[in-house]
């Protein structure tokens, strides 16, 4: 396997296990592990689990709706993902720096 297939492989699955590879919106499986922030705005990618967030395909398109457009449904914006994972913005970068 390539390098980067690994870290995106390694990526989803410490997402997904932290999870408990459900959906923390709704409770279903989960078939995404969402960036929170950009790949393109970390360093190294951003593929580390303080980064990511395990979704369900519904939710996830609400949650790229920021990475789209910028505008967000109530409880989607970066902050509140980062949140419900107990992470932030300057954890996810720092962390992010480190591999």
């Amino acid at each position: 396997m390539k390098q980067k297939q690994q870290i995106r492989l390694n990526f989803r699955n410490d997402v997904f296990k932290r999870d408990n590879h459900k959906c923390l919106f709704c409770g279903k499986e989960a078939i995404d592990a969402h960036h929170i922030t950009d790949r393109n705005e970390m360093p190294n990618g951003g593929y580390i689990k303080e980064n990511g967030i395990s979704v369900c395909e519904k939710h996830h398109l609400m949650c790229e709706e920021y990475h789209i457009s910028r505008t967000w449904v109530q409880g989607y914006h970066p902050a509140d993902l980062y949140e419900m994972i107990g992470s932030s913005y300057k954890k996810a970068y720092l962390r992010s720096k480190e591999v």
